[in-house]
């Protein structure tokens, strides 16, 4: 466990949204603010995650709340910060974790799969800082965001490439809107994280132990970024301690992208119909479209 180089109630007084915050780094992040004062609201797709995550906080004592929601239609994302808002007062804060990914060679991609990695990527993550942004200027009210992309949105990355490119443009809008909403007091970040071990995305994007024994190998400092560590990190940048930071995206990888690590491209060593194979192995069943309202 990461020592904490902050006091308890560093974010005593601020109440903050977590998107994707029932599971994996969502929660990671959620649970460390908590334990400093923060209020957390957290939201996602899946109910179960969410309650779980919010009793978990609950029971150390923290105001926590789940609130369901799909960020890719902003007439949800509306209703949920609305709601969001109602139990437990204004927001001051928004944490862009909510992502979608997979592993896949790049001319067999399924266009749906292509949109809706950008869709929830993109369309979401703006969705929810505009909402959050247009109270905070109709107030007159600061707030911060921090959105989590990832080391290969310089570099891109072979056989995730929906994800390099929306990833890509969070970066790019975060850093836009740190210019143009520089003026009403909000700041707007990211954090690029390495690999960080959560059970989720390990089961989705690692394919074998020994592809995660080349990854860790790649690191410099020989291991991976803990989600303490990418808690700690995330609390420096949505206080006040970083008052005048913005616009800034920060890797958290141990030194593995100057090393120059691609991300997954150590895969291009093996075979495309070993990898294809592996990759379908990795994917959940496809569920039936529901039908279309007449």
């Amino acid at each position: 466990m990461t020592t904490s180089p902050y006091r308890p109630d560093l974010l005593k007084g601020q109440h903050i949204l977590i998107t994707g915050g029932g599971t994996g780094l969502g929660s990671a992040i959620a649970t460390r603010f908590a334990s400093l004062g923060a209020a957390i609201t957290i939201c996602g797709r899946r109910r179960s995650p969410l309650e779980d995550t919010v009793a978990a906080l609950r029971a150390k004592g923290s105001r926590a709340e789940g609130i369901p929601c799909d960020i890719q239609h902003r007439e949800k994302v509306d209703e949920m910060i609305a709601e969001a808002e109602s139990r437990q007062g204004s927001l001051t804060g928004l944490v862009n974790n909510a992502a979608g990914n997979f592993l896949s060679l790049s001319e067999q991609l399924d266009p749906r799969g292509f949109e809706a990695v950008m869709s929830i990527n993109v369309s979401g993550t703006f969705h929810c800082t505009q909402a959050c942004a247009q109270l905070w200027i109709q107030r007159k009210e600061p707030g911060s965001v921090l959105s989590i992309v990832t080391t290969y949105i310089e570099t891109g990355s072979a056989f995730v490439m929906p994800s390099a490119a929306s990833k890509a443009a969070i970066a790019a809008m975060m850093r836009s809107l740190a210019v143009e909403w520089g003026p009403y007091g909000i700041r707007l970040n990211a954090i690029a994280p390495g690999p960080i071990p959560t059970k989720g995305a390990w089961e989705r994007l690692i394919p074998d132990k020994s592809f995660e024994e080349k990854l860790r190998d790649s690191v410099p400092i020989g291991r991976f970024a803990t989600r303490e560590e990418l808690g700690n990190l995330a609390v420096y940048l949505m206080s006040d301690s970083a008052a005048s930071m913005t616009g800034q995206v920060i890797e958290l990888d141990g030194g593995a992208r100057l090393a120059g690590h691609g991300a997954f491209n150590g895969l291009m060593q093996l075979p495309r119909e070993k990898l294809a194979k592996h990759f379908d192995s990795l994917r959940p069943p496809r569920q039936p479209r529901p039908p279309k309202a007449r």
